[in-house]
């Protein structure tokens, strides 16, 4: 039986391995440049990560809905996703002094991530 829940669900797991897996791999390239280069990638690849478990949760917890109530729930999903990330950056660069770029390039690598795990099969 076809379960479109359940589909999504795995989707969302698979897309958070594949997040963090990409996030992990360029902090160890980014750890040539020295700890908080490589700790930058983490906190930018793990804002994108966060982000996108609160959205996926928000986006498929509620369960079989009309579709405007899918929605306003992919909508409310997406803006608080990139709420996380617009408040973890700037908030990294200026309390922590992480360095910009790796925590841009962790955020993007996350992102090319979950385009690469949405769009395989």
């Amino acid at each position: 039986m076809y379960d479109p829940l359940h589909t999504g669900h795995r989707l969302a797991r698979r897309t958070a391995v594949w997040q963090a897996g990409t996030t992990a791999l360029l902090a160890l390239m980014f750890l040539l440049q020295g700890v908080p280069h490589a700790f930058a990638v983490v906190v930018g690849g793990a804002a994108m990560l966060v982000g996108g478990a609160i959205a996926a949760r928000l986006m498929v917890g509620g369960g079989v809905q009309a579709a405007a109530g899918v929605v306003i729930r992919w909508f409310a999903g997406v803006i608080l996703k990139w709420g996380v990330v617009l408040v973890v950056v700037p908030l990294a660069m200026a309390v922590w002094g992480l360095p910009p770029v790796p925590l841009l390039a962790g955020v993007i690598a996350a992102l090319v991530a979950q385009m690469l795990a949405l769009s395989r099969r």
